[in-house]
């Protein structure tokens, strides 16, 4: 064995006594197409008989399944409700982040067990027999009172409709929708439709009775907000009689107001407020007016914003630029003294004066509205101060009255805010909240949902094809049987030298006869690989196989063939003494003088050659089979025979038996140049092959390598045509 090949070794091999021959190169078990296609050509009958077995009982089932029909009903949900009126928003408002946690409440809500009572309340489905079925089938039981009987119905009833019902909440939108699936599609549109209509109805009973309750608990409170507040006013009234106390009515608080209004001020605090108010206006209006003055008091009055910026100023200094231009024209074509000239001047100066006097009148209109401001001002402070000196007199009265109106107000407010409420509520008592409305109604089912033969032949078809690959991969995990050229150079590490297709037996004669068909176009690369690989002249190669049936006999006769044809004296030489078979492969009846006695030297080599073979070719068959094969073929004899006649042919091609079971082939092995060792596809096994390798190798035989007979490209993962066209590339018509 090669250095390259040793390198090859399969990891096993590395504790096994003996050569390493696998290749561990290349990972074994890489998933590749050809593989994938080579499992699936091998076991097509077990991937169609399990796939074909999922698809009957598939069909079998759907048959016998009873048919269920399931009918739809749809509601929308509006979390945060229609509100029509004020007073429906008596439930907090559902956060965005909770609308999903809300809707799948509302499911729980539809499949929950007071839901199904209700629906069986609705449709009387506790006295439907039918509806019940088996479970009622053997009429009350013993020991039951009616009444006990009846509720226990209504459970069963309940239990039923439960386990028939389902909703599906959607993810972008509120519109729930309610399923039921029942044996019966009547009962299965009855039943959708029930389950709408009363969680409608109950969505509806929550919001009324949350109005009812809060409509009496606020009839409660007014009546004890207006006792206390008729004790308050009363009160507030005495004591301001008794201290002539003036204060001005108070208006009735706004709705929504939380907190109490001030007391009442009395007729000298919104005196005084009122007088105080105008006097910070006025002060304020005086400091801005002096401030404005005081800017410009220094600055000529062209200079003003004001100035500039008024209209009437600015026509004027419009009106100037024309004059100015047209003076300046006249005076490119006249003197100073001319009448137009002079009378431009005059104008021009008009203007100057009119803008000037416009200027000075805003500039002293600016000044008088300071002194104005500043006499409003004095004015005000005086009153202010006689006022606050009246004020300060009536504040030590105003501070008992300012307590009793405050309480007076406070619940005056509370009141009022008690009073709108109960007024909103009331309007939406009998209003209804539309937060749940039934979209579409349930229709009668046309066709049961279940079973689907579709759907259920297509499980059956996947789960079947799932199953099938899982016992294909199995069977294949446990299957070393060599099948393609890549297994033998990878697993057993010795050079491939060939590969023959499979041809059926029937067929074998034909293309044996036939130098252009795809088997003799085999054993032509075949013979010339041998060459390469057992080189030299006079040369003995040795055909074996690990097993018999692999077409070693066909292969050396072949093989003896092909170097005949080439003009090379060759003899074939069978030397299976267990069971002969080249003298039949050339029409031949098996004689009475063959191997056996020609090594014993009983007879010449000549006169046990069979008779009329091709050019070139000599054959010497089995005569009689021996009763001591093993001893001949270990002895001498055999060593000097080869000897003898080695020199007499270029090339001597031996056909011995099987190597496993039998010693005969690793004791002809010892004394030939090669040993070519025959592998059938998909039937030798890689252990037992390999073991047979290394009884050779162990004996000292010189393997050549190996051929790969009755090969078949699509168990080997290529395609169906590769074989053939690969050895076809001249046809018969093209010969």
């Amino acid at each position: 064995m090669t250095e390259a090949a040793s390198s090859r070794a399969s990891w096993t091999d590395r504790y096994l006594p003996g050569e390493a021959e696998a290749d561990s190169g290349q990972p074994a078990n890489v998933i590749n197409l050809s593989m994938i296609r080579g499992i699936l050509s091998r076991q097509r009958m077990v991937l169609i008989g399990v796939v074909a077995t999922a698809l009957v009982l598939g069909l079998v089932l759907t048959l016998l399944t009873k048919p269920v029909f399931q009918s739809t009903a749809t509601v929308r949900i509006d979390p945060n409700g229609a509100n029509i009126v004020e007073g429906q928003d008596l439930a907090p408002t559902v956060a965005t982040s909770e609308i999903n946690r809300y809707m799948q409440t509302q499911g729980t809500v539809i499949t929950s067990q007071r839901m199904a009572l209700q629906v069986v309340d609705s449709l009387k489905l506790d006295q439907n027999d039918a509806f019940l079925g088996k479970s009622v089938a053997n009429g009350k039981p013993a020991g039951l009172t009616d009444k006990q009987w009846q509720a226990q119905r209504r459970e069963k009833a309940g239990a039923v409709v439960r386990s028939g019902v389902s909703v599906d909440i959607p993810q972008d939108n509120r519109v729930i929708s309610i399923n039921f699936r029942s044996g019966d599609p009547t009962t299965a549109r009855l039943v959708t439709d029930s389950y709408a209509d009363n969680f409608v109805q109950a969505d509806v009973r929550r919001a009324l009775e949350a109005n009812a309750y809060a409509q009496k608990f606020l009839q409660e409170q007014i009546v004890q907000i207006s006792a206390k507040l008729q004790e308050a006013e009363r009160a507030a009234n005495a004591y301001a009689k008794a201290n002539q106390i003036v204060a001005t009515p108070l208006s009735a608080p706004s709705t929504g107001e939380s907190k109490a209004s001030p007391a009442a001020p009395t007729l000298m605090v919104s005196n005084l407020a009122s007088i105080s108010g105008t006097y910070g206006q006025a002060r304020a209006q005086r400091i801005a007016a002096e401030q404005r003055w005081a800017a410009i008091a220094a600055i000529p009055a062209g200079q003003l914003p004001e100035v500039q910026q008024s209209p009437a100023i600015q026509d004027l200094y419009s009106e100037r630029a024309k004059v100015v231009t047209e003076l300046s024209e006249l005076r490119q074509r006249y003197g100073d003294t001319y009448p137009q000239v002079i009378e431009a001047k005059a104008r021009v100066a008009s203007l100057d004066g009119q803008i000037g006097r416009l200027g000075a009148d805003i500039k002293n209109g600016i000044r008088d509205s300071y002194n104005i401001a500043l006499r409003q001002e004095q004015a005000l402070s005086g009153e202010l101060d006689k006022v606050s000196a009246q004020t300060l007199d009536e504040q030590d009265r105003r501070v008992q009255f300012n307590l009793l109106d405050r309480q007076a107000s406070a619940l005056r407010t509370q009141l009022a805010s008690l009073l709108d409420r109960f007024n909103e509520i009331s309007a939406a008592a009998n209003v209804r909240s539309g937060s749940i409305t039934k979209l579409d109604a349930a229709t009668l089912p046309a066709a049961p949902v279940t079973p689907n033969l579709v759907k259920n032949m297509l499980v059956a078809l996947i789960l079947g094809i799932g199953l099938a690959v899982v016992i294909a991969v199995l069977i294949e995990s446990f299957d070393d049987r060599l099948r393609s050229s890549e297994d033998v150079e990878r697993k057993l590490g010795t050079p491939l030298l060939g590969f023959t297709p499979y041809v059926a037996d029937d067929d074998v004669s034909e293309q044996a006869n036939d130098p252009f068909s795809g088997l003799m176009e085999a054993y032509s690369s075949l013979r010339t690989s041998v060459d390469f690989a057992i080189a030299g002249t006079h040369r003995i190669i040795q055909v074996t196989s690990s097993q018999p049936s692999e077409g070693k006999s066909l292969s050396s006769s072949v093989l003896a063939r092909k170097y005949a044809q080439l003009g090379r004296k060759t003899l074939l030489i069978d030397a299976d003494l267990r069971k002969p078979t080249i003298a039949n492969l050339f029409g031949a009846k098996r004689s009475s003088t063959g191997f056996a006695e020609v090594l014993l030297g009983d007879v010449p080599l000549a006169d046990a050659l069979l008779k009329n073979t091709p050019e070139n070719l000599d054959v010497l068959p089995i005569g009689s089979i021996p009763s001591n094969p093993v001893e001949l073929l270990s002895s001498q004899l055999l060593v000097d025979f080869l000897a003898k006649h080695r020199e007499d042919y270029a090339v001597i091609v031996i056909d011995s038996s099987p190597v496993m079971g039998l010693a005969d082939a690793p004791l002809i092995s010892r004394h030939v140049d090669g040993v070519v060792f025959i592998v059938e596809a998909n039937r030798s096994q890689f252990g037992q092959t390999k073991s047979a390798l290394r009884r050779l190798r162990t004996a000292g035989a010189r393997v050549a390598g190996v051929v790969l007979t009755k090969y078949r490209s699509a168990e080997a993962g290529l395609s169906y045509d590769y074989m053939y066209n690969y050895y076809a590339y001249g046809d018969k018509s093209a010969k």
